[in-house]
């Protein structure tokens, strides 16, 4: 069974779950003080498990269903059969870090969806293949050019500072990815740059 189908699979049957179970919703979303009281770190993680509603899950899991299974070929080859599970799990805990040194002590902030690891694999994806056409509502784009888009609509909205959105973890995720696959593969540095001057675009 395909890595990111099972991560898709366990996601889903947590994030049901919790939809009906405020309780389990409140054990597992990051809330800071349950890590710096209670040093609850499993938070850094299981956030990635559970959803605001159905939208915000069908949103990350049809993400992560396209760009994941596109990247554990990628990651297997390298780190063995667990390579994209040490790379999504990393991206979870990398990706939120920011967020909770900086409200550990803010009792009203939550955080959770699997948004930044699912950031992580879409951006490793763009390094390796630039020009694919992504379909952003319906509207085919260069992966290179929605990149750009989304990483300056996360800093400015992460500036801003409103909204329920974490732009912060979308872009640390984003981040990470780039970070994880150069330093496991330096080679995709040279082949990006080479991509990025031959545009094949649908590719």
């Amino acid at each position: 069974m395909s890595v990111t189908l099972l991560i898709i699979a366990i996601t889903c049957t947590v994030s049901f779950l919790a939809f009906r179970n405020g309780r389990l919703l409140d054990e597992l979303l990051l809330w800071p003080p349950a890590i710096s009281r209670r040093h609850e770190y499993y938070r850094l993680v299981t956030y990635g498990l559970v959803h605001a509603d159905f939208n915000h899950l069908l949103f990350n899991m049809l993400t992560l269903y396209f760009f994941g299974r596109a990247m554990e070929d990628f990651y297997a080859a390298r780190l063995g059969a667990a390579g994209f599970v040490l790379f999504y799990v990393g991206a979870l805990v990398v990706s939120i870090l920011p967020s909770w040194r900086r409200h550990r002590g803010d009792a009203n902030y939550r955080s959770l969806g699997a948004s930044g690891a699912v950031s992580a694999a879409l951006f490793a994806f763009i390094l390796l293949a630039p020009w694919s056409t992504l379909l952003v509502f319906v509207i085919p784009m260069p992966a290179i050019v929605f990149a750009l888009i989304y990483v300056g609509y996360s800093v400015w909205m992460e500036r801003r500072g409103t909204g329920n959105v974490n732009h912060g973890a979308h872009l640390w995720g984003a981040g990470y990815g780039v970070l994880f696959t150069v330093l496991l593969e330096p080679g995709v540095v040279p082949h990006f740059l080479d991509a990025l001057l031959h545009p094949a675009f649908g590719r």
